[in-house]
């Protein structure tokens, strides 16, 4: 967990300090040097006092300027998110387009009065919870249509602000950073049980605007699940949604927002659905040896997620995706699973779902998956290896930028009918966009999510990249990459979002009728345009 008084780290991820020392940064320079046959010589981070930024070009008037901070490290540490091309254009010293002033309201109040001056002044509107985006969401490069930028940093709206045991829910303010959300929730023995990889700097409101997707792998796996109400401020007025736990009554009004990337209106509380704080737990490994390793484990997976057990972590590794993260040799795939309870022990679960590996062919430890009363089942193992280091990977990225390594993912969903070919056509179009851009590198799949109708593969790529010329080879991977999750049948984004990187293939896979009624919706709730110009939808719409 982040110290509260740690400063952020304006370029990178975490906290000033966190990560891996100099020592293992060189170690893993010396690792990659020998994999990849090149140099690797980490590159000092930037410091503050390097940066040159563009003078503000808006003052906000009257009261909001006490809300406001044209601070350098605030507007730095505001014009990106935490991709891998936000990272290597901060280490570049390239802060081309900071937002001209980082506000920070202390109450709903604040935040109406703030999108009143950016209507009529005609400045965007940047909403911001914990900045951990990889799409380019919150990154106010909002072109010469505006007279300036706002980042609206909702920093200061974290508390739980009402709990309703009897229904086991609670109305908590958007900006609540997961952390720190969970600590007011656990005296009353309650969890939202959402963590997703950027837990420590993500808010609630950025899942909810997001759609975002948490670390358990069935069932509850995206925010979406867990809302009940939601309160938004739009520049035209205030929509609350009734608190309810079902409703047939027309279209979902929470739907309209959840997913809506902040281009609708600001997100300042919901009312969430909880859970009782996990007591029982049991994890197991199991490995799937041969060439077609991966395939069968993800034929035991598909079994798992149509048999009603839902475990809560069902990751399928490939071989070269456990090898990296410490869960196995390279030798065979890994399926790490896991289940938990507040309830009730889980041995029959356990047994059950080994059973559904055995019969693909799983290779099952004699002593896995028994009920443990405490938390070191998740901790122990390859289920150990693969959660330290999913929660270590943001930190170990900015590493790789620093050696001018191509550090990146991409990730989607997919039916299980057409999972195999789809795969096959995935990672032969990305590796060869690997090897034509980099002569050499590794491509590598997990699944994040399992559904009864299908999957969310997870792919990595890592690669030596030409100093200088990064971002463009990641470009062409990339570009690569998305064309052949949409021409196979996938999705461009399971759970990272659109933002501005994802929008020219969102464009392409949603259906057009779609896109007229929400660049409607934007009209009638943003008439002005002035918010988060440029996400989901292009600039003037």
């Amino acid at each position: 967990m982040p110290d509260p008084v740690a400063r952020r780290k304006f370029w990178g991820w975490g906290v000033e300090g966190a990560g891996p020392s100099e020592e293992q940064a060189r170690g893993v320079a010396r690792v990659l040097a020998e994999r990849f046959g090149v140099a690797l010589e980490p590159a000092a981070p930037p410091r503050i006092e390097e940066l040159t930024l563009r003078a503000p070009r808006v003052r906000p008037p009257g009261p909001l300027a006490a809300l406001c901070s044209d601070d350098p490290a605030e507007r730095a540490g505001h014009c990106y998110g935490k991709s891998y091309r936000d990272v290597v254009r901060a280490f570049r010293r390239q802060f081309d387009n900071p937002p001209d002033q980082v506000a920070l309201p202390r109450s709903e109040a604040d935040v109406e009065a703030l999108l009143e001056w950016c209507g009529e002044a005609g400045v965007a509107a940047i909403p911001y919870g914990g900045g951990s985006s990889v799409v380019g969401g919150v990154e106010p490069a909002v072109g010469d249509g505006y007279a300036g930028a706002v980042s609206i940093d909702l920093r200061h709206l974290g508390r739980v602000l009402e709990i309703d045991r009897t229904s086991r829910s609670a109305r908590i303010q958007a900006g609540a950073l997961g952390p720190a959300l969970e600590d007011q929730l656990r005296p009353h023995g309650l969890t939202l049980r959402h963590f997703p990889q950027s837990f420590e700097f993500s808010s609630l409101g950025g899942w909810i605007a997001t759609r975002s997707g948490g670390h358990y792998a069935t069932l509850y796996t995206h925010i979406d699940e867990l809302v009940q109400s939601l309160r938004v401020v739009t520049p035209t007025g205030v929509v609350e949604t009734r608190r309810l736990p079902g409703s047939g009554a027309g279209p979902a009004p929470d739907r309209l927002f959840m997913g809506s990337e902040g281009i609708l209106g600001i997100v300042t509380e919901a009312w969430m659905r909880l859970q009782d704080r996990p007591t029982r737990r049991a994890s197991a490994s199991v490995r799937f040896a041969g060439a077609d390793g991966f395939l069968r484990g993800a034929r035991a997976v598909r079994a798992l997620s149509q048999s009603a057990l839902y475990p809560t972590n069902c990751r399928l590794l490939d071989p070269a995706e456990a090898q990296t993260a410490g869960a196995g040799g390279g030798d065979a795939a890994v399926l790490v699973l896991g289940f938990e309870s507040a309830d009730h022990d889980l041995d029959a679960w356990m047994a059950r779902a080994l059973e559904c590996c055995r019969d693909a062919g799983g290779e099952v430890p004699a002593d896995a998956g028994r009920t443990r009363r405490d938390d070191a089942a998740s901790r122990e193992g390859a289920a150990g290896a693969w959660r330290k280091a999913f929660l270590q990977a943001p930190y170990l990225r900015d590493v790789l930028v620093s050696l001018g390594v191509i550090a990146e993912t991409f990730e989607t969903a997919v039916t299980w009918d057409r999972f195999e070919s789809f795969h096959e056509g995935v990672m032969e179009r990305a590796r060869d966009a690997l090897k034509r851009v980099c002569g050499v590198g590794s491509l590598a799949c997990r699944f994040t999510h399992v559904y009864p109708d299908g999957p969310a593969p997870y792919y990595s790529v890592l690669a030596p990249g030409t100093r200088g010329s990064e971002l463009e080879q990641w470009a062409e991977i990339k570009s690569a990459a998305s064309d052949a999750l949409l021409a196979l049948g996938g999705t461009i984004t399971h759970h990272h979002a659109v933002g501005r990187d994802h929008r020219p293939w969102y464009e392409r896979e949603r259906p057009e009728l779609f896109a007229r009624a929400l660049e409607a919706a934007k009209r009638a709730l943003d008439p002005a345009g002035i918010l988060n110009p440029g996400v989901l939808l292009a600039p003037g719409n």
